[in-house]
């Protein structure tokens, strides 16, 4: 008997130890950056960030070459049937965007790098690249339900049979766009594809 409960206890505890797990705590994450191939000049990252970003159906809303800055406008994320969309990376990211209304602006700064050398003073070394993904949501404000059989009425006054989005002036006053941070994974993708096309 004594044996037993000492081998629960030891069961017990090794389960406590597990579900602690060895995590570290959250980084806030950065953007995704890469240094551009030896070859590449900042114009011509500039230009294939813009490639890759209209491709990705991105409007551009700031190109300029001599800053290396690339930003879009926000684009409202793809749904499921938009199947020529390739803005959700992961499967979290398809599920909100098809759940949600969500939309992300994404910004490009192509950074020149010089490192010190001790017999020419300063050398020439490749730009860097770096890619920040914000990303939004819409909070609509809900319209007060006077009974289970006008629970289509929650958001809008359209018919039980086809929804639409007619939103009151009350609600139209209310409705913003909440901050969800960052997408690495959307930025990763699109740092990856830059890369791709300065090597073709």
């Amino acid at each position: 008997m004594n044996g037993k409960i000492g081998i629960i206890r030891w069961i017990a505890l090794a389960g406590l130890a597990m579900s602690l797990g060895c995590a570290s705590p959250q980084t806030e994450p950065g953007p995704a950056k890469a240094l551009c191939p030896e070859t590449a000049t900042r114009q011509q990252v500039v230009w294939a960030a813009h490639d890759v970003l209209a491709g990705m159906h991105f409007p551009i809303e700031k190109l300029d070459v001599e800053q290396g800055v690339v930003r879009t406008r926000p684009l409202r994320g793809a749904q499921f049937f938009e199947f020529w969309r390739s803005d959700n990376v992961g499967g979290f990211n398809t599920a909100e965007a098809n759940l949600q209304s969500i939309r992300r602006t994404v910004e490009i700064h192509v950074k020149a790098s010089e490192r010190e050398s001790v017999e020419t003073g300063t050398e020439s070394t490749p730009c860097s690249i770096e890619c920040t993904v914000q990303t939004q949501r819409l909070a609509l404000p809900g319209n007060p339900v006077a009974g289970v059989s006008q629970a289509y009425l929650i958001h809008t006054r359209s018919e039980s049979t086809l929804q639409t989005l007619d939103v009151t002036p009350q609600q139209k006053a209310q409705m913003a766009w909440i901050d969800l941070g960052d997408d690495p994974k959307l930025a990763a993708e699109i740092v990856k594809r830059i890369e791709r096309k300065l090597q073709h």
